[in-house]
């Protein structure tokens, strides 16, 4: 008797360890027992910011060195920058929508700052070539530019570019004038900060010769119609264009856009009437 009881006992015992087991295990939405404190979930974090904004509502970071006449200068009666570029510019800005922040530097230190997207985009004569399409985009060009020898007038020693050998001759760090300067064989070449500097020195006769773009040129041909002159032809096929930040894709094309419209308008013509012809 008694073992039978101990044997019904032991498969009732057996019996509940399994229904036990069988019960499913308490899911996440189960509401937590009382006393305990509800844990929150994780809430979605908002997408990162755009890295620029939008042109239409952005100020953009404009580079430019106010040493090239006519394209750009600073005003003395008023400590404005102004110029062929700046116009330019600043009907572009108001074409595409946009608010310009200038900074105003030496040329080199213009392309080293927009190769680094320290600015987004920079205008100052600054001629397109396949160089310095590895570093930083290009609007279309706006005008053309190639390069020029100046020198003092009276100096009959120098015709054309093909005189220059054994001549000192000067241009401005970091441009294509100064690319050309030093590919002629036995020149003297020396480099300046700016091209005032150069036309300075050329003029007073520090120098025999300067290479430069001929529209900068003649800005600076302009100022000193009695001392100095061009000679030979233009031996360069270059264009000038708006330098732009590589992370600057989205500025390519409202750019491109507004300089059609100003040249279908013909605001360009204007500026070139303004600031270049008769220099």
């Amino acid at each position: 008797m008694k073992r039978s009881v101990y044997l019904i006992l032991s498969a009732l015992f057996l019996a509940a360890l399994v229904l036990s087991a069988c019960q499913p295990a308490a899911t996440p939405t189960q509401a937590p027992q009382e006393g305990y404190p509800v844990q929150e979930q994780p809430q979605p974090t908002a997408p990162p910011k755009e890295a620029y904004p939008a042109p239409s509502t952005a100020t953009i970071r404009v580079a430019t060195d106010a040493t090239f006449p006519p394209f750009e200068i600073v005003d003395e009666a008023t400590k404005e920058l102004t110029g062929f570029d700046v116009e330019l510019m600043k009907a572009i800005a108001e074409k595409a929508g946009f608010q310009l922040e200038w900074s105003n530097l030496p040329f080199d230190s213009v392309l080293a700052g927009l190769a680094q997207c320290q600015f987004d985009l920079a205008i100052a004569a600054i001629t397109i070539t396949d160089e310095r399409k590895q570093q930083m985009l290009f609007s279309d060009p706006y005008i053309n530019a190639g390069q020029i020898v100046v020198i003092r007038m009276g100096d009959e020693t120098i015709k054309s570019k093909d005189d220059l050998a054994g001549k000192t001759v000067a241009a401005q760090l970091g441009t294509t004038g100064e690319i050309e300067a030093r590919k002629i064989p036995n020149v003297n070449y020396k480099p300046y900060d700016t091209y005032d500097l150069a036309f300075l020195d050329l003029a007073n006769g520090q120098v025999d010769a300067v290479i430069a773009d001929y529209p900068t040129a003649l800005g600076f041909i302009g100022q000193n119609p009695e001392k100095l002159t061009t000679v030979g032809e233009v031996f360069t096929d270059e264009s000038y264009g708006i330098a732009i930040c590589k992370n600057r894709e989205d500025l390519v094309a409202p750019i491109n856009a507004a300089l059609a419209e100003l040249k279908s308008e013909g605001v360009i013509s204007d500026l070139e009437m303004k600031w270049l012809a008769g220099e």
